[in-house]
């Protein structure tokens, strides 16, 4: 699964500037609501653990990275544990420009999965607004996957997906890499298995055989198929169905 990750970008004062598509769908909203607004302010409240938010306060004061899980609230006032990221941001006279945070639904986490953007790297420590370009790079290719499904293209390449981003392929290659911690074909085959996932279990699809729900999410050959399937769910299509079963017959 490649799990939404909301970014939010703010400026040295921690006011927001900057949130990507998945932040709204993580909290319900959008930015125009939220810029000029402090996070805290946004999204903690009467339940969000006062230790938690002493941590982070003094980490932001430190200038120091850091990471916490704490209790949010979206919009419509429900719950949920945020794990969070934040970095500081330099320039390059190590003045401080920005804070740059990443979020996510705890329970939406694969279990025991690293997620880069989810770790403390050195990478943001003394990053540029290079780094964040990065950020709005890859956040960019996510967004043009699901919008258009390039994925579904058995014949999509690194050069096609860098040519609609007007972009060159060794920067989305080490952008893809640095965000998504995979190269680009591992980062394609993601959405490729969570396509095959959703339409394994459509029974409007029960006609298809495997094989044919795998051309049709972009997969070339059969093997492949498995094989990727395998390494992304840890399981085979085969397995996967029959625990798909036995959860609805519980």
């Amino acid at each position: 699964m490649v799990p939404n990750i909301a970014v939010v970008l703010t400026d040295a004062s921690k006011r927001i500037l900057w949130v990507n598509e998945d932040f709204t769908l993580l909290t319900g909203y959008s930015l125009p609501e939220v810029f000029g607004r402090k996070p805290g302010a946004l999204l903690q409240g009467a339940e969000t653990e006062t230790e938690s938010i002493l941590r982070i306060r003094k980490a932001l004061q430190h200038q120091i990275p850091w990471k916490e899980d704490i209790t949010n609230y979206r919009k419509n006032g429900e719950r949920y544990t945020c794990r969070l990221v934040i970095h500081p941001v330099f320039d390059r006279n190590r003045a401080l420009t920005n804070f740059i945070a990443f979020e996510a639904d705890a329970a939406d986490l694969p279990d025991g999965a690293m997620v880069p953007l989810l770790e403390l790297r050195e990478k943001y420590r003394t990053s540029s607004l290079k780094g964040i370009e990065e950020v709005r790079l890859s956040d960019r290719l996510k967004n043009l996957l699901e919008e258009e499904l390039l994925f579904l293209d058995p014949h999509l390449t690194l050069k096609h997906a860098a040519d609609r981003l007007a972009t060159n392929t060794k920067y989305l290659s080490q952008v893809v890499n640095h965000q998504a911690g995979m190269n680009f074909q591992q980062y394609i085959n993601q959405f490729r298995v969570e396509e095959a996932k959703k339409k394994i279990l459509d029974d409007r699809l029960g006609n298809l055989t495997l094989y044919g729900i795998a051309l049709q999410c972009g997969f070339k050959n059969k093997s492949t198929f498995y094989k990727v399937f395998k390494e992304v769910t840890g399981q085979t299509p085969k397995e996967f169905i029959r625990k798909q079963r036995r959860r609805v017959l519980v």
